[in-house]
């Protein structure tokens, strides 16, 4: 019976174990399976941050952008199922409102340019004269003794000594005592003293006096401003011969100069508001009523002509003007014209990103669009746009990028594909410090890129140097050999988002400098340099100095008209460019960059 109860008692503990086991081996494996499994779904569901400015920025937690220091945004996954077009890039609203990303409805409007043009008064050429002498002999004494000197149509500008005359009056006397007998010998005698200009009261007072004179009195044939005397006393002169030039400036000319990429803008009656440098707080309008038909094989301009009534003679010959013309392109009175900001322009092609509101929230598309004319701060879009379409006209950039890393096309890589950037990462894995510090270097440019800009850099600081010396032609050859030197640099040794940024910079420049070698004085040089200064300034703080020698931002508070400009320096010595002799010292530095 005891015997029984130990087998009994044995078994049941052996039952008891095996169930034991049995949980513990299979219900263990169940719930670390489990736990396995719910982990990696947390790993694989992990959110990932990146920047709206770099998209390139991957991180598995929020912080800020290793390049530009901003908040990092979740990472919105693309998914294009339902999508209108598979090539869209979404974004979502915060993405856009970091990137600064903002659109505009793009409209049918007429292709208006404000065109400024600079050009010089002149004389009006149908009111200026040539007084010359119609009596041939020696000049005895001149009245008007300088240039610029007014005279009235009447008045005596000179004496004249004549033999022929003193011969022509014996004639006259000998004729006159005949005159019953021949009175045509008479009159003849007196025809030929008034084709000499003598009039008939001279010609009784010298039959009157019964006395030849052996001078007579040269008198002004019109009246106006003496701009050029040819003779001077004792000269001997010819009938016919100048002895002033006098010129009416009661009208006068503004001749502006046109480029030859505004011809087709600029057309005969455009009125034009005009400014004199010499008369501050004063506009006068006119309208064109010529324009040159052949363009100057040197200055490749050609003249546009107003006239203009002088008032107060105010406008005098050789004053510098600066004028503006509201212009209307021909057979573009409803057309589809874009900020400049909204166009991506990489030489061949020219691209825009297109704002598409869907069911899945927001996307952007890139549209190759044909430029046609620039119309200052906007172009004219003549295909690849339709009027109601809404596009972005800033943080096209960061579209971009966003596309390219989407594998969607883009400015650059249009046929699309992922961009290898030479760094794989895995979701739900953060970048090691390494990888972090590389991407903050993604504007930096290599050695090459640096000695491609170190000649534009020497151009500029030359352009500098000349403005500060007052020196017009050499600042101006300096303008253009920087011109001739952004011509020769390489685009390919910009990478990645650094060849974004320079071909931005590319097409300012070229805007800028485009005109120099046509400017005529070094106000002109001046204007077009603060602006050049403007885009250097900010190409510097992107890609930092390239030159071997620190460059200093420096500041005059004074320059356009006390709103202040600034401009590079190779020296920390102030030698303002603005002002140059004037106020060679006038500013302060405000950055040292290494």
């Amino acid at each position: 019976m005891k015997t029984d109860k130990k087998i009994i008692i044995i078994t049941l503990s052996t039952f008891a174990v095996g169930l034991l086991l049995g949980w513990l081996i299979f219900g263990g494996t169940k719930n670390t399976t489990e736990e396995h499994h719910h982990h990696e779904t947390e790993v694989a569901g992990e959110t990932i941050w990146t920047c709206s400015m770099h998209p390139q920025i991957r991180q598995n937690e929020p912080g800020n952008c290793p390049i530009c220091g901003m908040d990092l945004i979740p990472l919105k996954k693309e998914n294009n199922e339902g999508d209108i077009d598979p090539s869209a890039v979404s974004m979502s609203p915060s993405a856009i409102q970091l990137a600064s990303i903002s659109t505009t409805i793009v409209g049918a409007e007429a292709a208006a340019k404000a065109i400024r043009l600079n050009g010089k008064i002149q004389a009006d050429e149908r009111f200026v004269y040539s007084q010359s002498s119609h009596i041939p002999g020696r000049i005895e004494n001149l009245k008007i003794n300088f240039t610029g000197e007014y005279v009235n149509k009447g008045q005596t500008i000179a004496s004249v000594y004549s033999p022929d005359l003193v011969t022509a009056q014996e004639e006259l006397f000998e004729a006159q005592k005949i005159k019953d007998i021949e009175p045509q010998l008479f009159n003849s005698v007196k025809e030929k003293l008034k084709n000499w200009k003598l009039s008939d009261q001279q010609i009784n007072q010298i039959l009157k006096s019964g006395t030849s004179t052996d001078t007579f009195n040269i008198r002004a044939d019109v009246s106006g401003y003496v701009t050029k005397k040819a003779v001077n006393p004792g000269d001997y002169i010819s009938r016919g011969q100048t002895i002033y030039e006098i010129s009416d400036l009661s009208k006068v000319w503004v001749l502006f100069d046109i480029y030859e990429s505004d011809m087709q803008w600029v057309k005969k009656g455009n009125k034009v508001t005009f400014n004199v440098a010499s008369l501050p707080g004063e506009s006068f309008t006119g309208t064109i009523s010529f324009i040159d038909p052949i363009i100057d094989p040197k200055t490749r301009v050609a003249k546009a002509r107003v006239e203009v009534s002088n008032q107060g003679f105010k406008l005098k010959p050789e004053m510098f003007v600066s004028g503006i013309v509201e212009a209307n392109l021909a057979n573009q009175s409803n057309s589809i014209v874009v900020p400049k900001t909204a166009v991506m322009w990489t030489g061949k092609r020219s691209v825009v990103y297109v704002k598409n509101n869907t069911d899945k929230g927001v996307n952007f598309v890139m549209r190759t669009v044909t430029l046609g004319p620039a119309l200052g701060e906007s172009f004219v879009i003549e295909d690849g746009l339709k009027e109601g379409e809404e596009i972005a006209v800033n943080g096209t950039f960061s579209i971009d990028a966003a596309a390219q890393l989407a594998g969607k096309p883009s400015m650059m890589n249009p046929e699309g594909g992922q961009i290898n950037t030479g760094h794989h990462h895995h979701e739900g894995m953060s970048m090691s410090n390494n990888e972090t510090a590389e991407i903050g270097k993604a504007l930096s440019i290599d050695k090459s890129a640096e000695n491609a800009l170190k000649p534009l850099y020497t151009a500029y600081l030359k352009w500098k140097n000349e403005l500060t010396n007052d020196n017009f032609q050499a600042a101006q050859k300096a303008a253009v050999n920087m011109k001739s030197e952004l011509d020769k640099v390489d685009m390919k040794v910009f990478k990645g988002e650094a060849h974004k940024a320079w071909m931005g910079y590319l097409g300012k420049l070229n805007n800028n400098l485009e005109h120099v070698h046509h400017f005529s004085n070094i106000d002109q040089l001046r204007k077009t340099f603060q602006s050049i200064s403007s885009i250097m300034i900010d190409m510097t703080n992107t890609f930092s100095n390239p030159l071997d020698k620190t460059i200093y931002i420096q500041h005059c508070p004074m320059a356009d008209s006390n709103n202040g400009a600034e401009w590079l320096s190779s020296e920390k010595e102030i030698k303002n460019p603005y002002f140059g002799n004037a106020m060679p010292t006038c500013g302060d530095v405000t950055k040292e960059i290494k």
